[in-house]
């Protein structure tokens, strides 16, 4: 007898802790708004049909103001790791050297991803606390007299530790070495949220998905290009088929895809970028840094500690929060307080990644979000503070609130 798949399958209990929407405020995937969620309801159509065709020649053409580019912008049904491998697969050779720089855990992955291809990343340390050093990359530059560095990989903002890449210095670090590498950024976790650039500082591929300031669900990787980053691809010798830039962009050119495209995500996706139209992309971007300012406010009303060493890096999407240290000199556990939080508030906060692992908590203002969910956001860590019996000052949501109300 056939088993019934109801019966065969254990349920999902989705947002089962009391009542109320869950409180998803870990830096991605961020909150889909119900705007996009009901776009993506629609019908699946036919990706080959004239229907399709002008939502593809739409979202293509829609989508090169949010990367600052008008260049091809390539729409890969994968993650940002798939754009991540994408990026590499179309502009280097197996062999090829690398310059990439250690800013946290997402940089660290890259360079993983790179030794998997067969390259040769070389690997600038840092302390997980602070963005890339362009002096560090142009004293590497130039010192590489014979350009066996093909590309500079970095990491716009670091969501591992809340840090933020100045990009511009990284590209006029490069030209004052006069090398001619190319230069790609990931900015997963700053598209649609921090003010970027791609054509004006010289950016040759940049990386980012669909889960973030885009305000989608995951499922779409992107890579923005060049005219220097096409022709690379021409002469590229790693193995590559799926991935290969060529073929889509020729297809792209008339609003399709040569293998199937994620419909119903390009749906939720033109719906995203009439949002961000509709609000003006540098009313997004103020937004975004305004919560920022909120937040760190309330963190050093609580006396905790921010991540981020430096001022001028801070991120705007999400900031990284030091839990306080113990009479034993251990930091007091960061994936307790997560867990308490999740269980009395029904919110999500972001884990520390890697060696923050157990001391760092992440707290996510970005994407579909507003001075209310930053205050409801806030006001669960200031809870939960108090409920783990942590050491705090009182008062954080109200240095928000004050800030807020000012601002």
């Amino acid at each position: 007898m056939t088993q019934h798949l109801q019966t065969s399958m254990p349920k999902l209990h989705l947002n089962r802790i009391g009542q109320g929407r869950h409180f998803l405020q870990i830096p991605g995937p961020t909150n889909v708004p119900d705007r996009v969620l009901r776009a993506m309801d629609f019908p699946t159509i036919d990706h080959r049909g004239p229907e399709f065709q002008q939502l593809g020649l739409r979202v293509l053409e829609a989508i090169k103001p949010v990367f600052g580019t008008i260049n091809p912008v390539i729409i890969y049904p994968a993650s940002g790791t798939g754009a991540w491998e994408a990026g590499l697969a179309n502009v280097l050779s197996p062999g090829d050297t690398v310059l990439m720089a250690e800013t946290g855990h997402f940089a660290t992955l890259w360079k993983n991803l790179a030794l998997n291809l067969q390259l040769k990343p070389e690997f600038i340390e840092g302390n997980w606390r602070s963005g890339v050093n362009a002096k560090e990359i142009e004293a590497r530059l130039a010192q590489d007299s014979e350009h066996t560095i093909k590309a500079v990989c970095v990491v716009h903002n670091e969501t591992s530790t809340g840090v933020t890449t100045d990009i511009a210095a990284v590209r006029a670090a490069m030209d004052a070495a006069n090398h001619p590498a190319l230069l790609m950024v990931d900015t997963i976790s700053g598209l649609g949220s921090i003010e970027f650039k791609h054509d004006e500082w010289g950016i040759d591929v940049t990386i980012t998905g669909s889960q973030k300031g885009l305000m989608l669900p995951p499922g779409l990787g992107f890579n923005a290009l060049s005219e220097k980053a096409i022709l690379a691809s021409r002469h590229s010798k790693m193995p590559n088929a799926y991935w290969r830039w060529d073929e889509i962009i020729a297809a792209n050119k008339n609003g399709f895809w040569p293998s199937t495209p994620a419909t119903n995500l390009l749906y939720g996706l033109a719906e995203a970028l009439d949002m961000l139209n509709e609000e003006g992309l540098e009313q997004v971007f103020a937004r975004h840094q305004r919560h920022a300012e909120a937040t760190r406010r309330a963190v050093r009303a609580w006396g905790l500690e921010i991540l981020c060493e430096n001022e001028s890096e801070y991120s705007p999407v999400l900031t990284a929060v030091v839990m306080p240290k113990q009479a034993d000199g251990t930091h007091y556990n960061a994936d307790e307080f997560r867990k308490l939080v999740l269980k009395r508030f029904n919110m999500s906060l972001g884990a520390g990644l890697n060696r923050l692992q157990g001391w760092v908590f992440r707290i996510g203002h970005l994407g579909d979000f507003n001075d209310l969910t930053l205050l409801g956001t806030l006001g669960g860590v200031e809870m939960g503070l108090a409920a783990a019996g942590i050491p705090h000052n009182r008062g954080g949501v109200q240095a928000a609130i004050d800030y807020l109300a000012q601002a």
